[in-house]
């Protein structure tokens, strides 16, 4: 029986992990843990895999240390990252996500991107408006609040005097009825839910005061996501597509192997990767297309806490009553048993690959921020967590203990009001949310939109003073 390869699991300071062992539930081998500790970490980070002897390191690298684990990537030919570095080009910025669709042929909303200062407001000058201006580099949209609809040239002159992006980043901007979260394992969609913007508004963010639903979801929005997924070569993988009020076509929106979901996902993700990594020796995961209709009716506080979901292969003889009587309809009117369509949507191997799709020397553009705005403005850095801010050339990481954690909530939203939320998560995964992704925040007991806004400016500020008295 051939050797199973050793496994580390990636973790970051003060990064939440996504992975820990539970989540590979039966595999017998030790598997180990490698801790990266942020700038100048990276000679001793690669010893360490070396001295462990890890053939495979699985984990998510946040957009700030990206262009360092390309480097370190290279000092360790062996070791076969999962995913792929190549698979988290589109986790970094949105250019990067457009550029990645831009190669695959991806519908997206039309976009520009300018690294030249007065070419891009040229542009805004004389181009039709409504339109839409993001931050690209950086941390997550932040429920939102990274993306902006501007109504004229003076609008957006404003916003980025203000901001100081850079790029430039515009895009055409497209009535949506809604937008579609899907999750992907092996090019299988394993979860899918609507959100919706509430009426007169555009953003879909349930922390702008959207709304989100898992039924129906069109089947023509699955093969757009599968379609990326391939296009990836991702083991595991999240698009945001929109569906247009005005055409009803479907454009992508975001897409990453980083995203929020439930750890019964990240069970699926390990027993997928058991599969992968074993050749056959351990079971591929059988997730049936639309589970998530039946599994969204279950309240979130209580769906958080489940693990090891499971679920048996159709039968005929045994489970026809209820297969053959669950049925969908397909967008040309048709109608097709669950199990008929799920057989659509197989859940499938990645390549392995020995070549770089995406090589930084190519595709890492973020020198020529250097001075976009002035000499003030500083060039983006690695070696440090996601900020909302750009750090100093020289920073370190804000260094940041639960106990400071626990005074911010307090100091925002009262010792009451806090304990109560601590009670339901603790205060690192909180902070590990609102940089990443707050709106899972809203399924917490006691915060609502209002609350989460107050939060979000708020935790900006926070982080922002600690790290000035840290230089």
């Amino acid at each position: 029986m051939k050797k199973l390869p050793k496994i580390g699991l990636l973790y970051m300071d003060y990064v939440l992990r996504f992975f820990d062992r539970s989540n590979f539930r039966g595999w017998p081998d030790k598997i180990e843990t490698v801790t990266y500790h942020w700038k100048g970490d990276e000679e001793r980070f690669i010893k360490e895999v070396k001295k462990k002897k890890i053939d495979v390191l699985i984990g998510n690298i946040p957009a700030t240390a990206y262009e360092t684990f390309r480097k370190i990537a290279r000092e360790l030919p062996h070791v076969r990252f999962i995913p792929s570095l190549d698979a988290q080009f589109a986790n970094k910025s949105k250019e990067n996500v457009t550029r990645f669709c831009w190669k695959y042929d991806i519908p997206i909303p039309k976009t520009y991107i300018f690294y030249d200062k007065e070419e891009g407001m040229e542009f805004l000058k004389h181009t039709d408006y409504p339109k839409i201006i993001k931050r690209s580099y950086g941390p997550s949209n932040y429920g939102g609040y990274y993306v902006h609809k501007v109504d004229s040239y003076e609008e957006a002159k404003k916003l980025l005097e203000e901001k100081k992006y850079c790029p430039i980043y515009v895009q055409d901007f497209i009535p949506m009825s809604a937008d579609i979260r899907v999750m992907l394992i092996g090019h299988k969609p394993v979860c899918a839910f609507w959100r919706r913007p509430p009426e007169g508004h555009w953003l879909t963010n349930t922390s702008q005061g959207g709304s989100m639903d898992y039924q129906d979801v069109p089947e023509g929005v699955l093969e757009l996501a599968v379609k990326v997924s391939k296009a990836a070569n991702a083991e595991y993988w999240a698009c945001d597509i929109a569906v247009g009020k005005e055409d009803g076509k479907y454009r992508i929106l975001e897409c990453a192997t980083a995203f929020a979901a439930f750890p019964y996902i990240r069970d699926w993700i390990g027993q997928y990767l058991m599969w992968k990594l074993s050749h056959g020796r351990f079971p591929k995961p059988n997730i049936p297309l639309y589970n998530w209709e039946e599994l969204g009716k279950i309240d979130p506080s209580l769906l958080r806490t489940m693990r090891y979901i499971t679920f048996g292969r159709y039968t005929p003889s045994f489970d026809g009553e209820y297969f053959l009587n669950r049925q969908k309809m397909d967008e040309s009117g048709a109608v097709h048993p669950i199990w008929e369509l799920d057989e659509r949507f197989p859940m499938l191997n990645t390549e392995d690959r020995d070549y770089e799709e995406w090589p930084s020397e190519k595709w890492d553009f973020t020198k020529k921020c250097k001075n976009f705005w002035g000499k003030k403005k500083k060039e983006p850095q690695e070696g440090g967590e996601e900020h909302t801010f750009i750090e100093p050339k020289d920073a370190e990481p804000v260094r940041l203990k639960e106990e400071e954690i626990i005074e911010f909530l307090e100091q925002t939203l009262g010792k009451k009001k806090a304990k109560k939320i601590l009670e339901q998560i603790d205060a690192f995964n909180i902070a590990y949310e609102l940089d990443n992704d707050p709106d899972t925040l809203l399924e917490i007991k006691g915060i609502k939109e209002k609350t989460l806004k107050k939060l979000l400016e708020a935790w900006q500020t926070f982080k922002k003073e600690k790290l000035e008295t840290s230089i």
